[in-house]
């Protein structure tokens, strides 16, 4: 894989993740009769994880863990950190955790930029240097 496409797969799979929230908003939360289906006695198995998602923003479950994964993102030098950071930070906006999502997608993409930028760290960063001495020419 080039360098480019290295330094976009990130962005590219960032995309997929607000394609997939913007599906969970609007296919599954916000529709009236999705809340009417779940709503009766007999609604289908997957009303649960509905229940849950919805609970996960009334708390705001998911601002707290985009915030506390960015401040990890920015503590830690990881790319897959700021991209999570990033992706939590999406879902935390489409689900209504504005502020916090909002903060974790500037900060996370941020990083996640400066990451790409300074490019691969050496594996070793501190190892000894082999004291050899080369002769002049």
């Amino acid at each position: 894989m080039t360098n480019h496409g290295r330094t976009a797969l990130p962005w590219l799979a960032l995309l997929v993740v607000v394609a997939v929230t913007a599906w969970l908003r609007y296919g599954v939360v916000e529709p009236g009769s999705m809340a009417q289906l779940c709503d009766s006695s007999h609604g289908p198995w997957w009303c649960v994880w509905r229940h849950w998602l919805v609970l996960g923003f009334l708390h705001d479950i998911y601002g707290i863990a985009a915030v506390l994964t960015t401040a990890l993102a920015w503590w830690r030098k990881h790319l897959w950190l700021a991209w999570l950071a990033t992706a939590l930070g999406v879902l935390a906006l489409q689900l209504y955790c504005f502020e916090s999502g909002a903060l974790a997608v500037l900060a996370g993409s941020l990083r996640l930029l400066r990451l790409q930028a300074a490019g691969p760290s050496p594996a070793k960063p501190h190892r000894p240097r082999q004291q050899q001495v080369q002769a002049q020419p």
